[in-house]
């Protein structure tokens, strides 16, 4: 069952991996002119949007049954660093699009598929990390009520993919169920007021008393897709937890380029008489720094790759290797912290303006960093696999 409009990306690894990355560099220019009104409307600019997703990369973890890209988990990561380096923004909103539509695609019956994507139209979501809403059985369905905090993107999303407690009764236990409804039957909370990645929209939804069709839901345990393949196997936190690696790199990666490019013309001293470049202790750190950028990336190619391979053998990566996705992505956005506040720091007085790029690349990064998925607990997760102390818990 095929239905989109968009045109069917090749099998072919390296080719799907040009044609996403030649679409990023599509809407570089038009993202980039939007940066200031994202960060000013607090959501994405509808022309950032209108480009991205004219583009098709919100469709980059779609199944290609329904005209996806089903990308990798290592190209994903390469498409969201790229945009990331140009609006951190708009990198962010396209990860949780991508997200947020790519799991009905692939785990939702033909039936909520064909209701979603009428007439082959691929339509856009948003999603939330927490499970942090009840769902009542009831015939034909559930009635949803819960609150979702960082639904990045829902002021441009026409469906929320929001996670439920199904409350134990008589012989049944608690479960998690995914549950999608239409953005327009929940209610969007005004409570985006925030220092970094301001142009994400990452606001809280609520619903209450909401039904939703069974067909609209799947077990969260469940792992094995209905349509597409090795990427629906790549487990909780693997499925996203590859997607914070790549927003920190092209944030650290900016900052540390600005700080390069710039270095031969910015005069220091007092009075100013040599420029930043001939400074040895700034020649030393950006060396180091671009190092350890290209170290972390590398890592996290690494790790990711490996749990694709796991995927692509039929299986779903272990709690072990769960919790390396996920530590692996916190080391690299602490990396990319470390690097972006260096820049910020050589970069003087000038970079505390709103003007300034730097001070946007800090603010977005330490945004980012704040996330659930790269907290320190992450470490400890995958500290305890180390030591092989049994029932690790990856999100926990």
């Amino acid at each position: 069952m095929t239905f989109s409009t968009f045109p069917t990306f090749p099998k072919d690894r390296k080719q799907k991996r040009r044609i996403l990355l030649d679409a990023v560099e599509s809407v570089r220019d038009a993202v980039a002119a939007c940066t200031d009104e994202s960060e000013q409307l607090g959501t994405l600019a509808p022309a950032a949007v209108d480009a991205i997703r004219g583009a098709g990369l919100f469709t980059l973890k779609l199944p290609m049954p329904l005209g996806g890209a089903e990308a990798d988990p290592v190209t994903q990561m390469e498409v969201i660093e790229e945009l990331a380096y140009t609006d951190a923004a708009a990198g962010w909103c396209l990860m949780i699009g991508a997200t947020a539509i790519g799991r009905p695609g692939a785990f939702l019956c033909d039936a909520a598929v064909a209701k979603m994507f009428v007439g082959g139209r691929i339509p856009t979501a948003a999603t939330a990390t927490a499970i942090s809403g009840n769902a009542i059985p009831v015939e034909g369905g559930y009635v949803l009520t819960g609150r979702w905090p960082f639904a990045s993107g829902v002021r441009h999303a026409e469906w929320m993919v929001a996670g439920a407690k199904v409350p134990a009764r008589g012989n049944t236990e608690e479960t998690s169920l995914t549950l999608v409804y239409p953005v327009a039957k929940g209610k969007i909370h005004d409570n985006w007021h925030v220092m970094g990645l301001e142009g994400s929209g990452s606001n809280d939804i609520s619903a209450e008393d909401l039904f939703v069709p069974a067909e609209f839901t799947w077990e969260t345990a469940l792992w094995e897709p209905r349509r597409g393949d090795a990427i629906y196997r790549m487990g909780r936190p693997g499925f996203v937890a590859n997607e914070h690696p790549a927003i920190a790199l092209g944030i650290a990666r900016r900052a540390l380029d600005e700080i390069i490019v710039g270095a031969p013309n910015k005069k220091r001293g007092n009075p100013p008489t040599s420029t930043l470049a001939d400074r040895e202790a700034f020649r030393g750190d950006i060396a180091r720094c671009d190092f350890r950028l290209r170290a972390a990336r590398a890592l996290s190619h690494e790790v990711f790759e490996r749990a694709y391979e796991i995927t692509c053998s039929g299986q779903v990566p272990d709690a072990a290797v769960q919790a390396e996705m996920r530590a692996v992505s916190a080391h690299v956005t602490f990396e990319a912290v470390d690097v972006t506040t260096i820049a910020f720091r050589y970069t003087g007085g000038s970079a505390i303006h709103r003007s300034h790029i730097l001070q946007r690349c800090l603010r977005n990064i330490n945004a980012a960093a704040q996330h659930f998925m790269v907290s320190d607990s992450s470490m400890e997760s995958y500290g305890a696999t180390l030591l092989d102390i049994p029932d690790v818990k990856p999100m926990a």
